[in-house]
């Protein structure tokens, strides 16, 4: 079987960061709407939702694209050599724009305009450790799946995901061209637009410290 070409993996970047965030904000719409004020129930509906179609895209895309949707896996992935760099470059790119592609997507949906400045203040130190958390600890599952679980990989991230909405005090955004398209959303999931480029910045400082660490602590043969 021949290796998809690069502007197919493109493409399922693409698609698959577009649908992720499409349910992110769709979710977080429409739990809104339901829970009647109550944040504990729409946050649960939130993160089911996400979890869910983690698995799905993952298991969907992976043999096309590696089903990264995350500049900062991908950043990961370049880390180890498992990416050339103009690949990589590209993934960031087609990931940022599917994520505001969902964005729209999601807002036209629940007819909001297509794009709003987000407003949600989501700053300072303890969230910033948070995010640290939820990045290093997405970038160690990615790494430890793949290389002694693989067909465990999708299950894995989406679970994660959904713990990590929990026992983060930022609801684990985790990747940067995700918090980039929901400092576009005025909604549940949004981000104060100002707040985005603190939380992607630890989002990257997280995957680039990780990286180095879990491919020191996985390397060699699985106890059996």
């Amino acid at each position: 079987m021949t290796a998809p070409s690069l502007a197919r993996r493109l493409a399922a970047e693409a698609v698959g960061t577009a649908l992720l965030l499409a349910t992110v904000v769709g979710s977080g719409i429409m739990a809104e709407r339901l829970a009647a004020g109550n944040d504990a129930i729409a946050l649960l509906g939130n993160t089911l939702a996400t979890g869910a179609i983690l698995v799905v895209l993952i298991n969907a895309l992976a043999p096309v694209s590696g089903a990264h949707f995350n500049p900062a896996v991908t950043l990961s992935f370049l880390l180890q050599r498992k990416i050339a760099p103009p690949a990589a470059a590209l993934y960031a790119i087609v990931q940022c724009a599917g994520a505001m592609a969902g964005v729209v997507l999601a807002h036209l949906m629940f007819e909001k305009p297509p794009l709003e400045i987000g407003v949600k203040e989501r700053a300072g130190p303890a969230l910033w450790l948070a995010e640290a958390v939820a990045t290093a600890g997405l970038v160690g599952t990615v790494m430890g799946t793949v290389r002694f679980r693989p067909d465990a990989v999708a299950s894995a991230v989406g679970l994660y995901i959904t713990a990590a909405y929990w026992f983060t005090s930022s609801t684990s955004f985790a990747n940067p061209a995700l918090t980039l398209a929901r400092g576009f959303t005025d909604s549940f999931a949004g981000i104060a637009l100002g707040h985005v480029a603190a939380f992607a910045t630890v989002q990257f400082a997280a995957a680039m410290a990780a990286t180095p660490f879990f491919r020191w602590l996985f390397e060699g043969r699985a106890l059996r």
